[in-house]
C-alpha cells in the first residue's frame, strides 16, 4: 500500500492557492465584475427588455446592483427545489435600497415612498438588515429609480451578491443620551472609500458589518462577519470591541471576540483589513463553506488576529474590554429621551411589512411633530427622531393610524418574518402572512397572560434564516416535509430557546430543535398558544423563556 500522502485539497484561497476558479461562480465573476453590469441595465436590457438580459447577469451580476428576479407566480413549495432559476423566476424584481445605518431624511424617505408607488405596485418591506426591499420591479423602470435615489443620496450598490452589504448601524446614533460613541462617523468613512470599489467587489461569499455605540446592543453583533462595538477602554476612552466570523443559515455560527480594542481613527481602517482578510484567505471551492466563519472556525480567533495585525494593518491593535452586558431593550420601541431633551419615538409595523402610502403618511407625521429624521433598524421596526416633546401625543395618534404603534403588543413587538414564497425563489412556505394572522390571533387568545419580556418569533420560509430563527425565542424554518400518508406537506421546523445578547440574558445562543416536531401554518397560532402557557405554567421563578425551553422535557415543547 502506498505511505504516499495526497496533497491538501485546495480551497480556492487567492494568497495560498492562486486566483484560478475552482467552480462556475467564481469563474462568472472572474468573467466580468458585477459591479459592471450597471452600464449594461442602462444601455442595453432597460432599453430592449427582460429578454434581451444575458443569463450570467440575470441570476448573478445584477445582485451587485440591488436586483434579485423575483419568484413567478404560482410556483408552490413542492418546486422550489426541483426547478432552475429561468423555471422559477418571474419578469420583475425585487430591489434592494441600500441604507447604511438604517438613516434617511423625511425628505429620502418621500423619495422612496414615489417609487414604491410608481414602480413597486406600492410594495416596501423594511428588511432586518435596514434595507427598505420592493417587489414588482421591471427592468425598464431601473435607470430613473436610480436616478431618484442617487439625486437624494441613496443608491442600491453592493445592496446584494458577494460584496461589503450594508452596515448595520445604531438606529439611535448620535441622539441617545447614553450613548457611549457614536458611529455614524465610522459608517461614513467605510461607505466613502470603500463601497462600490472593485478591489472588494468579488469576495468569496457576502460581507456583513454591524457598528454600534449604543449599550442596548443593537445591532445583533453576534451574527455578522465584522462587528464593532461601543466598549470604554480604561485608558483609551470610548471606542470598539472588535467581533468576526458570526452567521446563520445551515450552519450558524456565533461571532467571537478577537480581544481588540478599535480607536474610533483606526475602525475603518480595521474593517478594511477584516474584509480584504476574507477576500484573499476565505475559501472559495465551496460556495455552501465560503462565508468568513468557515475561516475563523479553522483559524481561532489569536491566528485570526495576529494575520489582521502583521499582513494588514501593520500595527498591534491594544487589548480590550467586552461589552457589558445589555439592560436595554435593542429594539428601541416605545418613547425615549434624546440627549437633547427631545424624544425619539420607535415604531412597530407587523413583521416589517409597510407600503409607499405608508411611508408617504409617516414622513407627513414626522414633520407634523418637528421631525425631518427617521431610522429603519435592524427588528423591521422604525424610528422618528427629534421629536418635539410636545408634539409626541400628536405623531402617536397618527402613526397608531398607519399601523405603526409605539406600544405594541409582545407578540407583535417580537415578531418577524422574512419575505417568503410570495416573492422568494428559495422559499417553501408563505412567512409574512402567517407572522400577521399569528400576531392578531395571539393578541386575542394570549391577553389574559403577563410576560415580564416578549417572546420573540421569527418566521422563516427556507433554512437560510433571514429571519435569524436560530437565535429567537420560537424560531419556524420552513420546508417541505413529508405526511403520514407519505404525501408532501409544507410546514415549519421548530428551534426553541436561542437568542442574542439582550436584556435578562448575558450571552448569545443559538436555539434547540424539537425533534419531529413540524407546525403547519394552519397550525401556527394554536402552537405558539400552547407552548407560551407551558412556559408560563412550568417556569422557575424568573426563568426567561430560552432557559425554560432549554431545560424542559420535549413533551413540554409540542
Amino acid at each position: 500500500m502506498s505511505t504516499t500522502q495526497r496533497p491538501p485539497r485546495a480551497e480556492g484561497q487567492w494568497a495560498i492557492d492562486g486566483r484560478t476558479p475552482l467552480n462556475a461562480n467564481e469563474q462568472f465573476k472572474a468573467t466580468d465584475d458585477g459591479l459592471r453590469v450597471r452600464e449594461r441595465i442602462e444601455t442595453i436590457y432597460s432599453r430592449e427588455g427582460f429578454d434581451s438580459i444575458a443569463a450570467d447577469d440575470l441570476h448573478g451580476r445584477m445582485r451587485w446592483w440591488g436586483l434579485y428576479t423575483q419568484r413567478k407566480q404560482g410556483i408552490d413549495g413542492g418546486r422550489t427545489a426541483s426547478l432552475g432559476p429561468d423555471e422559477l423566476s418571474d419578469r420583475y424584481f425585487m430591489m434592494r435600497v441600500r441604507l447604511d445605518g438604517g438613516a434617511v431624511s423625511t425628505e429620502q424617505l418621500r423619495v422612496l415612498a414615489g417609487i414604491s408607488r410608481d414602480f413597486a405596485r406600492d410594495t416596501a418591506d423594511i428588511s432586518d438588515r435596514q434595507n427598505i426591499q420592493y417587489h414588482w420591479i421591471e427592468i425598464e423602470s431601473v435607470p430613473e429609480i436610480w436616478r431618484r435615489l442617487e439625486a437624494c443620496g441613496m443608491q442600491t450598490v453592493e445592496a446584494c451578491g458577494d460584496t461589503p452589504r450594508v452596515i448595520l448601524g445604531s438606529p439611535v446614533a448620535g441622539i441617545a443620551a447614553d450613548e457611549i460613541i457614536d458611529p455614524t462617523p465610522v459608517i461614513n468613512e467605510i461607505v466613502e472609500r470603500f463601497i462600490g470599489d472593485d478591489s472588494l467587489s468579488n469576495l468569496p461569499r457576502k460581507f456583513k458589518s454591524a457598528i454600534t455605540g449604543h449599550p442596548s446592543l443593537d445591532v445583533v453583533h453576534e451574527i455578522n462577519d465584522i462587528s464593532l462595538v461601543g466598549v470604554v477602554h480604561p485608558d483609551l476612552g470610548p471606542g470598539y470591541d472588535l467581533w468576526v466570523g458570526g452567521g446563520l443559515s445551515v450552519a450558524p455560527r456565533l461571532a467571537e471576540r478577537l480581544g481588540a480594542f478599535v480607536r474610533e481613527d483606526q475602525a475603518a481602517e480595521v474593517w478594511h483589513g477584516v474584509i480584504r482578510l476574507f477576500r484573499d484567505y476565505g475559501y472559495r471551492r465551496l460556495r455552501a463553506k465560503a462565508r468568513l466563519k468557515f475561516l475563523l472556525a479553522q483559524w481561532g480567533p489569536e491566528k485570526f488576529r495576529q494575520i489582521l495585525e502583521t499582513e494588514y494593518l501593520g500595527y498591534p491593535l491594544a487589548d480590550g474590554p467586552a461589552p457589558a452586558p445589555s439592560t436595554l431593550p435593542a429594539d428601541h420601541v416605545g418613547v425615549h429621551r434624546q440627549s437633547d431633551g427631545r424624544a425619539y419615538v420607535g415604531l412597530a409595523p407587523i413583521v416589517g411589512r409597510v407600503s409607499g402610502s405608508i411611508l408617504d403618511a409617516l414622513a407627513d407625521a414626522a414633520e407634523a411633530a418637528g421631525s425631518h429624521r427617521i431610522r429603519f433598524t435592524p427588528h423591521q421596526k422604525v424610528l422618528v427622531l427629534d421629536v418635539e416633546t410636545d408634539r409626541v401625543d400628536t405623531l402617536l395618534a397618527a402613526t397608531e393610524a398607519l399601523g405603526l404603534t409605539a406600544h405594541p403588543s409582545p407578540f407583535r413587538r417580537a415578531t418577524m418574518a422574512c419575505t417568503g414564497i410570495e416573492y422568494c425563489k428559495l422559499a417553501f412556505v408563505e412567512t409574512k402572512n402567517a407572522a400577521r394572522t399569528t400576531v392578531l390571533e395571539l393578541e386575542q387568545r394570549l391577553s389574559d397572560v403577563t410576560l415580564a419580556a416578549p417572546i420573540s418569533l421569527h418566521v422563516n420560509g427556507c433554512p437560510n434564516s433571514c429571519a435569524r430563527i436560530q437565535v429567537a425565542d420560537i424560531g419556524l424554518k420552513g420546508q417541505l416535509m413529508k405526511s403520514a400518508d407519505g404525501a408532501d406537506e409544507f410546514a415549519f421546523q421548530v428551534h426553541l430557546g436561542g437568542g442574542l445578547a439582550q436584556v435578562g440574558r448575558s450571552e448569545a445562543g443559538l436555539g434547540r430543535t424539537v425533534r419531529g416536531l413540524k407546525v403547519t401554518s394552519a397550525d401556527l397560532p394554536d402552537y405558539v398558544e400552547r407552548v407560551t402557557r407551558s412556559f408560563v405554567a412550568g417556569r422557575l421563578g424568573e426563568e426567561t423563556f430560552a432557559e425554560w425551553a432549554h431545560r424542559a422535557d420535549e413533551e413540554e415543547l409540542r
